[in-house]
C-alpha cells in the first residue's frame, strides 16, 4: 500500500525526533557537563536507519510477504550501517577520548555492543510504526469501502425505483391493457416480482444466483415492454447455477447502462447479453451500440468507477473486469469466481 505523506505528519515526526534527539543530549550535559561531540552527529544519523525501515524496508518487503529477503537485506543493511559509523565515521572521535579501564575491544566487545543493540532498537522501532501506520489504513480504507458498498446499494435502489422508471414500467403495461393483451398479467406480476427481489430480498450478504438471474430476466422483459422495437436484444444464459452464490445488484448495473445507452435514432435498441456458468466460474458479457444518447460515465447508473470499487471490495482477487469502448460498441467483459452454497454455508 502506498503511502501518502501529508504536511501534518512531516511535522508530528520532526517535533518526535526533536523531542528524542533533545532528551539523550541534555542527559549527557548533566552528567558530564558537556556533550561529547559525536553525540550530535549520532542523533542526526539515527533517523536513517528509522525510515529506510519505515519507508522501505517494509513496505516494499514485509508486507509483500517477502520475508527472508527481508530479513536478509535488514541484517546486512544493519551490519554495513554500524560498520561504517562505528568504524569509519566515529572512529576519529573516538581515537581523541581516552580509553577507560577494562575496556574490552574487538567486534563483541562493549564499545559495539552498545550501539548495535541502539540501533537494532531505533531500527525495529521504525518497523513497528510501519505495520501500526499501514493497520491503521487498511482499517480506514475498509470501513470507507464498506460505506461505499451501502451507498451504492442504496443510490442504485434510488435509479431503479425513480419516477422515471416506475412511470415508464406502468405506461407499459397500461398500454397492454387498454389493447386486451394477453401479456398484461405477466407485466404486473414481473413488475411485482422485481421491486420484491430489490426491497426484501437485496443485502449486504451473497444471495442464490439463481435469484440473481431470475431478476435479471424480470428486468429485461421490463425493459421490453418499455422501449419500441427490442428485435436485437439478445439474452443468452446458459450453465449450471444451482448451489453457487453471488453478491446481488453487480450484474444488472452493466444492463442498465446498456438499455439507457443501446437505442439508436430509430429507436431500436442493440443489446447482446451473455451469461455463462462454468466450474464455479461466471462469465458475463454485455456488448451494446452507442445510441442517441453520449454516455457519462461519472453519472451513468452508479457509476463505473463505484462498480469497480464495490468489485474490488467484493471479489478483490477473484474477479476480472474488461471494457472496450470505441465510435459504435461499448463491450464489458466480466469474469467472477463465485462461492459454492454448501461451502458458504459452513
Amino acid at each position: 500500500m502506498k503511502k501518502k505523506i501529508s504536511y501534518k505528519e512531516i511535522i508530528i515526526h520532526t517535533i518526535v525526533w526533536i523531542c528524542i534527539s533533545i532528551f539523550p543530549l541534555l542527559t549527557a550535559y548533566i552528567d558530564l557537563g558537556e556533550v561529547p561531540s559525536d553525540m550530535y552527529l549520532r542523533q542526526a544519523m539515527r533517523p536513517i536507519l528509522f525510515y529506510v525501515n519505515y519507508s522501505i524496508f517494509v513496505p516494499y518487503l514485509l508486507l509483500r510477504r517477502k520475508l527472508f529477503l527481508y530479513i536478509i537485506i535488514s541484517i546486512v543493511f544493519l551490519f554495513l550501517y554500524n560498520y561504517i559509523s562505528e568504524e569509519i565515521i566515529f572512529s576519529e572521535f573516538r581515537n581523541n577520548m581516552p580509553k577507560p579501564p577494562n575496556n574490552r575491544g574487538g567486534p563483541f566487545g562493549l564499545r559495539h555492543a552498545i550501539p548495535i543493540v541502539f540501533s537494532l532498537s531505533i531500527f525495529l522501532l521504525g518497523g513497528i510504526f510501519s505495520l501500526v501506520v499501514d493497520f491503521y489504513k487498511r482499517d480506514r480504507l475498509s470501513k470507507e469501502l464498506q460505506n461505499e458498498q451501502k451507498d451504492i446499494k442504496l443510490q442504485f435502489l434510488r435509479n431503479q425505483l425513480n419516477p422515471h422508471f416506475l412511470f415508464n414500467s406502468l405506461n407499459s403495461i397500461y398500454s397492454l391493457v387498454r389493447s386486451k393483451s394477453d401479456d398484461a398479467p405477466e407485466a404486473v406480476i414481473t413488475l411485482s416480482e422485481l421491486m420484491r427481489y430489490m426491497l426484501y430480498e437485496v443485502g449486504d450478504k451473497q444471495v442464490l444466483l439463481e435469484k440473481e438471474i431470475n431478476y435479471i430476466t424480470n428486468y429485461i422483459a421490463l425493459q421490453r415492454l418499455r422501449l419500441k422495437n427490442t428485435e436485437a436484444v439478445k439474452v443468452n444464459i446458459n450453465g449450471e447455477t444451482r448451489n453457487l452464490k453471488i453478491y446481488p445488484l453487480l450484474l444488472i448495473s452493466f444492463i442498465e447502462n446498456a438499455f439507457k445507452y443501446g437505442t439508436d435514432y430509430k429507436g431500436n435498441t442493440q443489446i447482446d447479453i451473455k451469461i455463462k456458468v462454468t466450474n464455479n466460474k461466471l462469465i458475463f458479457k454485455v456488448e451494446n451500440i452507442i445510441g442517441l444518447y453520449k454516455r457519462d460515465i461519472k453519472n451513468s447508473g452508479v457509476g463505473l468507477k463505484n462498480i469497480e470499487n464495490q468489485l474490488n471490495y467484493l471479489y478483490k482477487n477473484n474477479h476480472e473486469l474488461i471494457i472496450n469502448e470505441d465510435k459504435t460498441h461499448y463491450k464489458v467483459h466480466l469474469t467472477l469466481n463465485l462461492n459454492d452454497d454448501e461451502v458458504y454455508n459452513n
